[in-house]
């Protein structure tokens, strides 16, 4: 059975630009800092795909 998530995580983040788990968590909290998100809060997929400039589509398939 497929979840539909709404949030990214560094694993997924890794997956999708191929770049290892420390500079995904960097560009995890890179993301939360320039959206004044606290440590608690998620990144949603939307707001890591406008951040990083990847289709919303693209971001999503690879997540499942």
């Amino acid at each position: 059975m497929k979840t539909n998530r709404l949030c990214i995580y560094a694993k997924d983040i890794s997956i999708i630009t191929g770049k290892g788990i420390r500079s995904s968590q960097k560009l995890l909290r890179e993301i939360k800092t320039k959206l004044n998100k606290q440590n608690h809060q998620y990144v949603s997929l939307k707001e890591f795909a406008d951040y990083t400039g990847i289709e919303f589509e693209l971001v999503t398939k690879s997540c499942w």
